[in-house]
């Protein structure tokens, strides 16, 4: 049997039409994903920053909350429990975020939980993202550090 080169060019095909079709479905696919995780995965990483940022300076303010008179009386810095506590939460509640506060003989510890709302993972189902910082700080007299 003898295949002219003719009648084998009317069999085939010869644009290359629907043929990386698939290709190019499943790399723009791999971009947006891509794109997703380092925007998103970014945008996490400064509300992460951002939650631990809130959770010491709460910590902070309320370790500024010392017992004045037992100061005053023997130089003794120990704080006053509830009002610590307190004004941990009112600069929690000014910054606009929830956590948890306690207070614990001159220390004062926070955690903020943030949650972020994503831009591009929410496309394959990630809708938001979780996440907390925690802080702490303790009640010291001078700039170097507690006294001895």
């Amino acid at each position: 049997m003898n295949i002219h080169p003719t009648s084998l060019r009317r069999r085939l095909p010869t644009g290359e039409g629907g043929r990386v079709t698939a290709f190019v479905v499943i790399l723009v696919t791999a971009c947006l994903l891509f794109a997703a995780l380092v925007i998103d995965g970014g945008l996490a990483l400064a509300a992460k920053t951002s939650a631990f940022g809130e959770a010491q300076e709460a910590a902070r303010t309320g370790a500024q909350e010392i017992d004045l008179a037992a100061y005053r009386a023997g130089g003794a810095v120990q704080l006053v429990p509830t009002r610590a506590d307190s004004a941990a939460r009112a600069y929690l509640a000014a910054a606009g975020h929830g956590g948890t506060v306690s207070v614990a003989d001159d220390a004062v510890q926070v955690t903020v939980t943030v949650t972020y709302d994503t831009k591009l993972l929410g496309l394959v189902g990630i809708g938001s993202i979780t996440v907390t910082g925690t802080g702490q700080a303790e009640a010291q007299r001078g700039i170097s550090g507690p006294r001895p």
